[in-house]
């Protein structure tokens, strides 16, 4: 299909966006990292029975303050005795609690899922033109990578500095790596390895040959076209050894074997998770505790396996969501938006085992004083979506990248967080 689709683009001459000029070889060399992973709980978490633990004022039904978990610099909500399935709070803190960092009280200004999502992923509430974090470290990262940016949901714009690639199942995954075989089958090629090596060098005579004609750009950019997709589709061959046989049957588990695939291949700069049905409106407490251990499980998953392919230490996660839920219940024993949240962090480059920022009583949060990271109600500010995405940007070394200024963020030196990474 790729073939036949190529071949009628190469003779109707539609000029179709490429990566590279012909005249240029396109490179194919393996991305080595760092690989970005952003995790979306999508639909508004409940942060009290996680990272943000209150057990006073009725805001939370399962514990009392009493309850509340501590270790290290961390405090939690109790979860094993009250989940029948996933990753309790407890054996999650275990595991990872000396790398990770957490932000309590950050300002999403919003409590609507739309806008909180869009504003949570780029960092800009008043614009629908911002890329997500994910696919601005892509273009300036990996722009080249067949599949530099994967999404599997929520919001995922790109302002239109890279491709967005979509691969729902690990079975698309296969059919992907292997487009030069019948069905995604690597023992079922269309062609042997000498006719493919004949086609190869066909197109690089041809390049070359070529290089200093004058074309039309509808010509240039259909054989632009067929010569990049030969050369994509020969380095997505190094995504079939890391394929499992085995998918795994959970949500985040599936994607994570997906997108850590395409980062071990070098063929991917970041990825974009997501799981749905946060949104309890009804029933908080059992939805939240179905929602979260499931959360962490895919988490847990995802470190477990960067770690078997010996990419964990090239691995920087980013676990978020759009909203947090009211510190009280409404009659359907549920609670609803609310715009006050969290936002946790781990991986390469972030010193663990810490907690910035916090919310009171009620849960409003405390303004954080940017330069020492402390609780301030005087001196300090509302730290918004935008604040953590110039930190990102800073930490992925991409502040003054070409694309980052075409997407400014607004904040003023005075206000950018000092040290948020350790």
């Amino acid at each position: 299909m790729r073939r036949d689709f190529l071949k009628l683009c190469g003779l109707a001459g539609l000029g179709l966006a490429a990566p590279m000029t012909l005249r240029a070889k396109p490179k194919n060399e393996p991305y080595g990292g760092p690989y970005y992973v952003v995790l979306n709980a999508s639909g508004g978490w409940d942060t009290t029975y996680l990272m943000d633990p209150k057990g006073i004022n009725g805001i939370n039904r399962l514990y009392k303050e009493g309850d509340i978990l501590t270790r290290g610099a961390h405090k939690y909500a109790p979860t094993k005795k009250h989940i029948a399935a996933g990753m309790c709070n407890e054996d999650f803190y275990k595991e990872f609690g000396d790398e990770l960092l957490v932000l309590n009280g950050l300002d999403y200004s919003v409590n609507n899922h739309s806008p909180g999502a869009r504003y949570m992923a780029t960092g800009k509430l008043d614009s629908m033109a911002y890329p997500t974090f994910a696919a601005l470290v892509a273009a300036c990262q990996g722009p080249a990578c067949p599949l530099s940016y994967l999404t599997f949901g929520n919001y995922s714009a790109t302002g239109n500095i890279v491709a967005m690639s979509r691969v729902p199942y690990i079975p698309s995954l296969q059919r992907v790596a292997n487009a030069d075989s019948i069905e995604g089958n690597a023992r079922s090629p269309y062609h042997d390895r000498f006719a493919l090596d004949r086609i190869e060098d066909a197109l690089r005579e041809q390049n070359q040959s070529r290089a200093a004609e004058p074309r039309l750009p509808r010509v240039e950019h259909a054989e632009n076209m067929l010569y990049a997709a030969q050369d994509n589709s020969k380095a997505l061959q190094r995504v079939t050894p890391y394929i499992p046989t085995n998918a795994p049957k959970e949500r985040l588990a599936q994607q994570a074997e997906i997108a850590l695939a395409t980062f071990k291949a070098g063929v991917c700069v970041s990825a974009n998770l997501t799981i749905g049905q946060f949104d309890s409106h009804a029933n908080n407490d059992p939805d939240q505790m179905k929602l979260i251990p499931e959360f962490l499980a895919g988490i847990a998953y995802l470190i477990h396996r960067a770690e078997a392919l010996k990419i964990r230490d090239q691995l920087v996660v980013i676990v978020q969501s759009e909203m947090g839920r009211t510190p009280n219940y409404n009659n359907g024993n549920g609670k609803d938006h609310w715009s006050i949240g969290s936002v946790m962090f781990l991986g390469r480059g972030i010193k663990g085992n810490r907690v910035i920022g916090a919310t009171d009583e009620k849960q409003l949060l405390v303004p954080l004083e940017p330069r020492k990271l402390t609780c301030d109600k005087e001196k300090g500010i509302k730290v918004r979506p935008e604040h953590i995405h110039q930190a990102l940007r800073e930490f992925a070394g991409i502040a003054d990248h070409a694309h980052s200024k075409k997407f400014p963020l607004g904040v003023v030196e005075k206000d950018k967080l000092q040290g948020l990474w350790g």
